[in-house]
């Protein structure tokens, strides 16, 4: 990254500025402006997380507010509700209490004497929820948002659940809130009121887990606040992004889809970062991108912004499996609308263990027949007997090299090479290609299948499988079985009788080069990427009923963008910093295979580091593990383990919480704990032991 030193306008900064809401309670606020926005105001642009502004987050945000700042733009960082320096208790995630805190956020920066009176929201992660999900209720100065990595449907597409199965980063995320929520105030900045504030935050906290395992089923919990409930609520113009190797790979193109306002999107080979921050690489000059977006829709520039394609995303060349890229090789390729004219559904019929060949959507054949087969149970078309199904019941082992579910490449946590998993599961491989094969978009696989339980799964995964046999992960989908007529209404399984099933696998930019083949792998678990059902189930396939559908983009169809559309990534320069102990990556797959144990151990340890201008030193340690014995399915547990310290002269404290589940056939069990420490007095502690009906799942 380049740093940027000369920029536009000279700035200045307000480390601390309280912005007060109607209930009393007040926000902390860090806002750097232009040095002339005292005589002449600027647009504010607002990032909304609950990260902790001074201390966490901090390096982070140097980069990028100040250069946006300088490019002349009062750019606020504000801690949400009870994180950082604001006051009051995080109780969850989303809450209407957070929106209308923020809307009087807006409300307060639009009167400043230094803002022009419009305003804009920007974002990753939360802080893009934030932005999208403010902008559906309409704020009167709000004029545009720019988010990144982000879901418009809190159910279907976040950490949460996939498929109506739950995935394990509901733990990783709760055991994350859990210690950002219950983390004190800088004395330096509220002054003796930081103990207070900090006791209050742990007195009110609950494992935010236990509310998440209680709302099993899409229900108005999650339809708060899902913008997929309303797209025509959001009446701004939007500028959206992500990358194929995030969790949220999938939400900017059903907002390029379904969004009536002026929109843009942007997906690159990365993890869950800022575009400017990619990893893997290329990380292009997002910033730059940001500012000609505020440029046009703050202050109405005519730079044309709008133009060129609606989508831009990297096409990814073939790669062998890893578990991290420094950079993904592939091209940049742009459609003017999405859904694009130069997709088209090419569907391929299934035999055992086979990907048959190809028939186009409109042909009449592959869909069509599959379904027409699934209708004449026990004979085809010729009277004969029809073709038995394959069958699979996974091992639980199948699914510890899936990696995360939303990577952030640190530790490295992709997806490994496939053929491991592939021995629990059915396999289907195409004939080697003959000419090179690109999709985009989502891949989707319809099953006829029979399952032995009334609760079951299936996990389908799409993998370039290369000549020497290694297998790259190229998208994946679960669906949990009871959910087949929809999140909402889950029903028991019959056992033994036919269901049509619809996995939808996760958006993706892929090329597959001649000589490789596509493999469609399923299974029956998918641990611990996915808690398993309560008993093993044998999943019988009727694979000449079945189908892969490729939304293939033509290798002759033009990529509609130069071959380097963006600028080298650039910042302001970061604050300084001192790491004062290492920092620490891991994860490791143990096996015992005497007592017949696994583990998956991921340990991510920032060190402790001095945050310079502050003389403050702070440290994090997250460990995560996840268990199974043999192929017993009330064996599973997760456990999310957080420590955070904060140390300034003779003030240290620390705060250190524990969450873990484990269940048997009927209900989630939830054990977790939270401490904090003044020096090595604890101070305060606390336990939780609760137990949740599973609800078919």
């Amino acid at each position: 990254m380049r740093f940027v030193t000369q920029l536009p306008n000279a700035t200045k900064e307000e480390e601390h500025v309280a912005i007060p809401m109607s209930d009393g309670v007040e926000l902390s606020a860090r806002i750097w402006r232009p040095t002339s926005s005292d005589s002449e105001p600027v647009p504010a642009v607002l990032e909304y997380i609950p990260y902790r502004k001074r201390d966490l987050s901090a390096v982070r945000d140097s980069i990028h507010h100040p250069y946006i700042a300088g490019h002349g733009y009062a750019c606020v960082r504000v801690d949400i509700r009870g994180t950082g320096e604001s006051e009051g208790v995080l109780r969850d995630e989303y809450l209407e209490q957070e929106q209308r805190d923020a809307e009087e956020v807006l409300a307060w920066l639009a009167e400043q004497p230094w803002c022009d009176g419009s305003t804009g929201m920007m974002g990753i992660s939360w802080g893009a929820f934030a932005a999208l999900q403010v902008a559906a209720r309409q704020p009167p100065s709000l004029r545009g948002i720019v988010i990144a990595s982000f879901t418009d449907d809190r159910h279907a597409d976040d950490m949460h659940y996939m498929g109506g199965a739950l995935l394990s980063d509901n733990l990783a995320e709760a055991g994350t809130m859990f210690a950002y929520g219950t983390c004190p105030p800088d004395p330096a900045i509220v002054g003796d009121r930081w103990r207070a504030m900090w006791h209050e935050r742990m007195e009110h906290t609950r494992p935010w887990v236990l509310e998440w395992l209680r709302h099993q089923r899409r229900d108005d919990y999650w339809r708060h606040a899902s913008v997929c409930e309303d797209y025509g609520a959001v009446r701004c113009p939007v500028l959206a992004s992500s990358g194929w190797a995030d969790g949220y790979s999938n939400a900017v193109t059903r907002l390029l889809g379904n969004l009536d306002v002026p929109r843009k999107g942007l997906i690159g080979p990365w993890s869950h970062k800022f575009p400017h921050l990619g990893e893997p690489g290329p990380a292009i000059g997002y910033l730059q991108e940001v500012v000609r977006w505020w440029d046009h829709w703050l202050k109405g520039v005519d730079n044309g912004v709008m133009d060129g394609p609606m989508l831009r995303t990297w096409m990814q060349e073939s790669v062998p499996p890893s578990t991290s890229y420094e950079e993904r090789p592939g091209r940049w390729v742009g459609e003017p609308t999405w859904p694009s004219p130069h997709i088209r559904e090419v569907t391929h019929p299934l035999a055992p263990h086979r990907i048959g060949h190809p028939v186009e959507a409109g042909e009449g054949s592959a869909k069509d027949e599959a379904g027409a087969v699934a209708e004449r149970v026990g004979a085809d078309s010729t009277g004969s007997a029809e073709p038995a199904p394959v069958t699979v019941q996974s091992p639980l082992s199948v699914g510890q090299f899936a990696g995360k579910w939303a990577s952030y490449n640190a530790p490295p946590d992709l997806p490994y090479d496939q053929r491991e998993e592939d021995g629990g599961s059915l396999v289907f491989d195409s004939d080697p290609l003959t000419e090179r094969l690109e999709i985009l978009g989502s891949p989707t696989v319809e099953l006829d299948l029979t399952v032995s339980e009334p609760v079951g799964m299936v996990a389908a995964r799409l993998s370039d499988v290369s000549p020497d046999g290694s297998a790259t992960r190229v998208s994946y989908g679960i669906l949990n079985l009871t959910r087949l007529g929809g999140t909402d209404a889950p029903e028991p399984v019959e056992p033994g009788r036919r269901y049509r099933a619809k996995v939808q696998l996760n958006g993706v930019g892929q090329a597959f080069p001649p000589g490789h083949r596509v493999r469609l792998s399923l299974s029956t678990s998918y641990w611990p990427m996915a808690w398993p059902p309560p008993k093993p189930a044998l999943l019988s396939v009727y694979a000449h009923a079945s189908t892969l559908s490729l939304p293939v983009r033509p290798t002759e169809e033009p990529d509609e963008m130069p071959a380097s559309p963006f600028g080298e990534p650039e910042g302001a320069p970061p604050i300084a910093s001192t790491q004062l102990s290492p920092r620490e990556e891991r994860w490791e797959v143990k096996r015992d295979l005497v007592g017949y144990n696994a583990e998956l151990e991921i340990v991510k340890d920032r060190g402790l580091v001095r945050i310079e201008d502050i003389g403050l030193d702070v440290g994090l340690r997250a460990e995560e593990r996840y268990r199974s014995v043999a192929e017993d399915f009330t064996s599973v547990s997760g456990e999310s383990a957080w420590t955070m310290r904060f140390r300034r002269d003779e003030w240290d404290v620390r705060v250190e919480t524990r969450t873990r589940i484990t269940s048997d056939e009927d209900q989630f069990f939830v054990d977790a704990t939270l401490d904090g420490y003044e020096g090595d007095k604890r101070v305060f502690s606390r336990t939780w032991n609760e137990r949740v009906p599973r609800d078919l799942l």
